[in-house]
């Protein structure tokens, strides 16, 4: 497997695009991440201006263990950023024709979207390692006081984000094998949470229940949006299992569908 990746990793970092794309995507990251409390200052200087006051070390974003679930949350925002990379990567092999010398040189039909599967097993990886680094620095300059059970408490956010955006590329994965042309790929990815919200928004009320089992709105769930907390509502603080499972299916079908549809097109 490790194989694989190799002639992946190798033909993705012969792309300028891949590493704009990913450059960008990694650097917005880690500047809109360790940025919070930059922006809660600005705030509350704005704030100040029309004559109230917030004191912003009584909101503690980048506090354990409230900062993983936090960076976590944001930075899932990104991953369609992305995405769009994985789309760029399997049109050019249609494009330039890469996938059919792959075929010729030998390669099955699943060994090449294996390739494909590794390389966002790669970007997920990277990605969640990114945010644990973010997490702990930012955690241990704000904290007020450092309690190791706080830092090791809510790790679990962190398969489940590794879950959210391995599904998501594996989203794009397929649409762009579906579809095999970029712009138009680029399209339905952008707009495919728009599509899904207009489906749900149909829905009769007595299946309403299915709204969860939706592959967007599935992803979506394994975080939870954390902040409503600091105006004293509950949120779910945990990863439910639930989440898990119909997350990690949807992940399974986007790459068995991608594999369905490579091994009957004609490359």
């Amino acid at each position: 497997m490790l194989h694989l990746l190799k002639i992946d990793l190798k033909k993705m970092t012969n792309y300028r695009t891949f590493w704009v794309v990913c450059g960008l995507y990694f650097v917005t990251l880690a500047f809109t991440t360790a940025s919070g409390m930059e922006f809660l200052k600005w705030l509350a200087s704005f704030v100040e201006g029309f004559g109230q006051k917030i004191n912003i070390n009584r909101i503690p974003l980048y506090h354990f263990p409230d900062v993983w679930q936090n960076l976590i949350w944001i930075s899932g925002l990104f991953k369609i950023v992305l995405s769009i990379m994985v789309v760029i990567s399997i049109t050019n092999e249609y494009q330039y024709r890469t996938i059919r010398q792959n075929i010729i040189d030998g390669m099955s039909r699943w060994e090449f979207l294996l390739s494909k599967i590794l390389t966002n097993v790669l970007l997920s990886l990277m990605s969640v390692a990114m945010i644990f680094l973010i997490g702990l620095i930012t955690g241990m300059i704000y904290s007020p006081e450092i309690i190791l059970a706080d830092v090791f408490t809510d790790l679990e956010f962190f398969p489940a984000y590794f879950l959210e955006i391995f599904a998501f590329l594996s989203y794009a994965l397929m649409l762009g094998i579906l579809v095999q042309r970029s712009g138009l790929t680029i399209i339905l990815l952008l707009l495919s949470h728009m599509i899904e919200a207009i489906i749900k928004v149909n829905l009769p009320d007595q299946v309403g229940w299915l709204k969860q089992f939706f592959p967007m709105q599935s992803i979506t769930n394994l975080v939870s949006l954390p902040f409503a907390r600091y105006a004293l509502q509950e949120i779910q603080d945990y990863v439910a299992v639930g989440a898990v499972a119909i997350a990690a299916t949807w992940a399974f079908l986007f790459n068995y569908f991608a594999y369905m549809r490579l091994t009957k097109s004609d490359i």
